[in-house]
């Protein structure tokens, strides 16, 4: 379940993940690449983890997608959800 923290909501279930990402970008490990949305067939921009093995080889990791667009007209914020579950 989500922790409120003022405005904002925390996501637990994604803590992990976040902290992979936060620390790719501070060693450099990250890319962006262009891949496709299967369900859709567009192009997306996706921020990937970078993944060297011993043998050379480097593995792209899919962290995170880029908005198309504008997120704020595509998102809810925890407060906007408040106020329309108290309607």
């Amino acid at each position: 379940m989500s922790k409120k923290i003022g405005l904002f909501k925390k996501c637990p279930g994604y803590q992990h993940n976040f902290e992979t990402l936060k620390r790719a970008f501070a060693n450099g490990d990250v890319c962006l690449m262009e891949c496709k949305d299967k369900a859709t067939g567009k192009e997306v921009a996706v921020v990937c983890g970078v993944q060297r093995s011993g043998d050379g080889m480097i593995d792209m990791v899919p962290m995170a997608k880029l908005f198309d667009g504008n997120p704020y007209e595509q998102l809810l914020s925890p407060m906007e959800v408040d106020e329309m579950e108290k309607v």
